[in-house]
């Protein structure tokens, strides 16, 4: 039974997530889907899934919050029966209700940007987290304070309103801090972007379950630098041994003489030679 559409034997509307293939229309990038059939009358029937809310709205009101299962909503055309009252009024209803679907399975959402070190150096950052609607009470906060563009709201949404929130702590404390040291404070900054986004997303009836922070240089040179620092180079060891990398790669003999600092001289010797004397190759040379 495809969503909005009507029962053949029983004549009652259907209001579901399922399309008339069996899947969720809501998927996984979605945290609330708002049903195209607004002619919702008393005997209408409400199916929820196991991992949905469903809110029911009439005129901008929040009528209830249903929780999985099927319901049949009690709407003001009660006493008549909500056939006839289509029928009364052209098959339109005089009451038009919002059926909105909240998903309350865990989502992932990604926010990426762009925060400057101590040194002014650029460093990408990508945080990735768990967001899910906990409760009944979250559902209505969730419709109530983001609104809804077109039928859904999407995760990208959310992490379009996140993004600012995100940058905030993460430059919080990688502004202060050396390049080469960012990553010593990386739980810290993991817990602040925990904090941050808590009590940002709890505003929106949206629970924060765990958070990933990666920040790493934007400039793919200074990467590779750092991490010859990590072998216990000096800054002008890693340098060297860079340049010998990249001219190992075009195939430049010269490349070990850049990488331990030795002069490379072009055309000369590359080894001792030394003269044997004539008659006799065993005696020793002078």
């Amino acid at each position: 039974m495809a969503f909005g559409q009507t029962g053949g034997v029983t004549g009652r509307t259907i209001i579901t997530t399922l399309d008339s293939n069996g899947r969720d229309v809501m998927g996984l990038d979605t945290l609330a889907w708002k049903n195209p059939d607004s002619s919702i009358v008393s005997g209408s029937l409400l199916t929820v899934e196991s991992n949905h809310f469903c809110v029911l709205k009439s005129r901008g009101a929040v009528l209830s919050v249903y929780e999985p299962g099927h319901h049949q909503p009690t709407t003001p055309d009660k006493p008549l029966l909500g056939s006839i009252v289509q029928g009364f009024f052209g098959g339109n209803s005089p009451w038009q209700y919002e059926a909105i679907y909240i998903q309350r399975s865990k989502l992932l959402a990604q926010n990426k940007g762009i925060a400057t070190s101590k040194e002014m150096a650029l460093m990408e950052y990508v945080v990735d987290y768990y967001i899910h609607v906990d409760t009944p009470d979250d559902a209505v906060k969730l419709i109530t304070h983001m609104p809804i563009a077109g039928d859904r709201i999407p995760v990208a949404e959310l992490t379009a309103y996140a993004g600012p929130v995100i940058e905030q702590a993460i430059n919080q404390i990688v502004q202060v801090t050396p390049m080469e040291k960012i990553n010593e404070h990386i739980h810290e900054i993991v817990e602040l972007v925990k904090e941050h986004m808590g009590a940002f997303l709890g505003v929106y009836g949206i629970t924060l379950n765990d958070a990933k922070v990666l920040i790493l240089p934007k400039d793919e040179r200074m990467r590779e630098l750092i991490s010859l620092r990590a072998f216990g180079l000096s800054e002008m060891e890693a340098v060297r041994y860079y340049t010998a990398l990249k001219m190992a790669e075009k195939g430049l003999v010269s490349a070990p003489n850049v990488a331990v600092g030795a002069p490379f001289q072009i055309g000369g010797a590359t080894m001792g030679t030394y003269g044997i004397p004539s008659g006799d190759a065993t005696m020793p040379l002078r």
